[in-house]
């Protein structure tokens, strides 16, 4: 047996801050400027009282309302955020009472950002290889919005919430030796943990009165140890030294090339970074998807949105072979090829 994507569906946050909207706050800045840098032209806001979970329920809901399955058909759920509505209880458990999944499903979080739904592939397909689960819901949801401070452009401008959800099934294969998800290559340098953080909020730091005060940057950006930093430009660095390899690595271990693979899809960071990427790496540009315009970096959703987005404007068709990869926070960073079925 093997596993494959069965159906993608996503969901996005009603409030819309759009380019127009951000030099209001940041004259300095140009709505073409921002559109040049980063490739993002508005980006989906969660409201102050909406969780990741309340995301990913409705992206759930959005897939069984298609028809494709039911929630009595899942016996397995996994949801990949760094959102959680609470330290504990697991999200994944208050999602499966929401969505009347049966008792019987096995159900859990993992926290990791724009490589997490690589890593939620590999989950699945394991669990249906091993015979543990048939029908796996796949949820991916973050809210970034809620850790950023509106002082500081280096994150702001970048990030919106969203949220997914796939369906992974089994199907027999026999002896077939192509599989349909796979090879993986996975990556990890926790030593580049600092340079996208939230400090405070955790064990390690907890919330507190100091942790509150917002300072300026030298760049004159505003937040505190409660906000989302980010080190661009370290981030940058770590990117076109890791992701360039993974490529090379995941082609390797599949015995292709550039040329065997249909359609790459790239963690959608900002349009600055991929195509430094693509030119890097050499794909073709009509090989490369881009779908991150209207939603911004949507952290562990980008690719499933992507993946959706190419579906529907046909540039991914049945029996494409796509390579998959994601990299950031952690440092984190994993590839997969996808027969698309």
């Amino acid at each position: 047996m093997d596993a494959y994507i069965c159906a993608i569906e996503y969901y996005l946050p009603q409030d819309i801050l759009t380019n127009n909207d951000l030099v209001v706050e940041y004259p300095e800045w140009t709505v073409d400027k921002i559109e040049e840098k980063t490739g993002i032209h508005s980006r989906r806001i969660c409201d102050e009282k909406e969780c990741a979970s309340d995301l990913a329920l409705k992206a759930a809901e959005k897939l069984f309302e298609t028809g494709i399955c039911s929630p009595s058909d899942i016996d397995y759920l996994l949801f990949c955020t760094q959102s959680p509505d609470h330290f504990l209880p697991t999200s994944a458990c208050l999602l499966q009472d929401r969505l009347n999944i049966p008792k019987a499903s096995g159900a859990l979080d993992f926290n990791l950002g724009c490589s997490g739904f690589i890593y939620g592939l590999g989950l699945a397909k394991g669990l249906i290889e091993t015979d543990q689960a048939k029908n796996i819901l796949l949820l991916t949801a973050d809210t970034y919005s809620k850790y950023i401070n509106k002082g500081d452009k280096s994150v702001r401008t970048l990030f919106g919430d969203a949220a997914t959800a796939t369906l992974l099934k089994r199907k027999e294969t026999g002896n077939q030796a192509k599989p349909i998800i796979g090879p993986f290559v996975y990556g990890t340098d926790g030593g580049g943990g600092k340079n996208l953080i939230v400090p405070a909020g955790g064990a390690r730091e907890c919330l507190s009165k100091d942790s509150s005060i917002a300072e300026k940057d030298t760049d004159g950006n505003i937040r505190s140890r409660n906000n989302l930093y980010m080190n661009g430009a370290e981030i940058f660095t770590f990117t076109l030294k890791s992701v360039p390899k993974a490529v090379q690595d995941i082609l390797s271990v599949s015995n292709k090339t550039i040329d065997d693979i249909d359609l790459f899809v790239f963690h959608q960071a900002n349009k600055f970074m991929l195509e430094h990427l693509r030119k890097k790496i050499k794909v073709p540009k009509e090989k490369f998807f881009l779908s991150f315009s209207e939603y911004g970096n949507t952290v562990s959703s980008t690719i499933p949105i992507a993946l959706k987005d190419a579906q529907l404007q046909g540039a991914l068709k049945q029996d494409d072979l796509v390579m998959l990869v994601g990299f950031g926070v952690g440092y984190s960073w994993g590839a997969t090829l996808v027969r698309w079925e």
